[in-house]
């Protein structure tokens, strides 16, 4: 901003801009869908020039605007997907915090404002949301069936694909805690990028990650698969279905962080041999599409985190 406008003025302008994303985010069709991301930034922008206080007041006035102006359950849904995670990455930048330190703050804040969304969508419109998930993806099936069926697919393949379905959405009602995170996950992501992005241009500092190569998880994601196979194996046997669900998760969470990690161990063996970029790619969408080479990737990232193979396999270069 520049150095005539006063902090008063500057937090109204952020919030008016704050309003303005949300106001396109929701009545701007397609490129609302890329504005909810925009949203934060401004409450970021603030909270790391002006303080976590003044950006929460801004964001207090923004929701009872859009309130008024939209409705008051979306309003609270961009007040926390979006503008409490914007508030927590500026406060940390702040506090010249670390980038691994501030993506898992912001990250915190939206696995909580996700949950509290969830819990508002339960109490306001008193329906299992769970259930309403899968009616429509139920239904969805059902009108992809109806479309196979008048173009002439056999009925007895029809079949066979509804009763491969049922199985498939059962999983994902029991999988509704990890895709809470996983949005949480995504919000999270975007508002980092997105101030990555801008920050800079308005002179403000944040830290990068560390390099995709060099990235590690702890141990811990070893052991919660462990206890997650074991819950699993238990749940199905007898018939156990809350030991079920909650190994399901467990498991589930372990796996896709074992192959972040075995991805970047991937990256680490692909910049130790020098492999140009277009090999990597191509290896990495042949590993994407074959579900085998997944899972060998994931088990390796998990095993990683135990062996640490870029010491073993890199110690000429340590």
């Amino acid at each position: 901003m520049g150095k005539n406008i006063t902090p008063t003025v500057e937090g109204g302008l952020l919030a008016a801009i704050t309003l303005l994303v949300g106001l396109v985010s929701v009545y701007v069709p397609i490129l609302g869908m890329f504005a909810e991301f925009f949203c934060a930034v401004p409450l970021a922008v603030l909270a790391a020039r002006q303080g976590a206080g003044k950006a929460l007041s801004a964001l207090f006035v923004t929701f009872i605007l859009l309130s008024i102006l939209i409705s008051p359950v979306l309003a609270t849904r961009l007040a926390l997907s979006f503008g409490l995670c914007g508030v927590m990455l500026g406060w940390c930048v702040r506090k010249k915090f670390g980038a691994v330190k501030i993506f898992l703050s912001t990250l915190l804040v939206a696995s909580a404002a996700q949950i509290l969304t969830l819990l508002m969508l339960i109490a306001v419109m008193d329906v299992n949301l769970i259930d309403t998930q899968i009616e429509m993806a139920r239904e969805s099936f059902d009108e992809s069936f109806a479309l196979y069926e008048t173009m002439g697919m056999e009925q007895a393949r029809i079949d066979e694909a509804k009763q491969q379905v049922e199985p498939i959405l059962q999983t994902l009602a029991f999988l509704f805690p990890t895709l809470i995170m996983l949005t949480a996950l995504i919000n999270s992501l975007a508002v980092w990028f997105t101030a990555r992005w801008i920050f800079p241009k308005l002179q403000l500092k944040i830290e990068s990650l560390p390099p995709f190569a060099e990235w590690r998880f702890p141990p811990l994601f070893v052991y919660t698969a462990l206890v997650g196979a074991l819950g699993l194996y238990w749940g199905f046997t007898r018939g156990w279905t809350g030991i079920y669900e909650i190994a399901l998760n467990l498991l589930v969470v372990s796996a896709l962080v074992g192959l972040v990690q075995g991805f970047s161990l991937l990256s680490a063996v692909f910049d130790r041999y020098k492999i140009s970029k277009f090999m990597r790619r191509f290896f990495y969408v042949i590993v994407v599409l074959n579900m085998f080479f997944l899972q060998l990737v994931a088990i390796t990232g998990l095993v990683d985190m135990l062996f640490d193979y870029r010491k073993r396999l890199f110690k000429d270069t340590q």
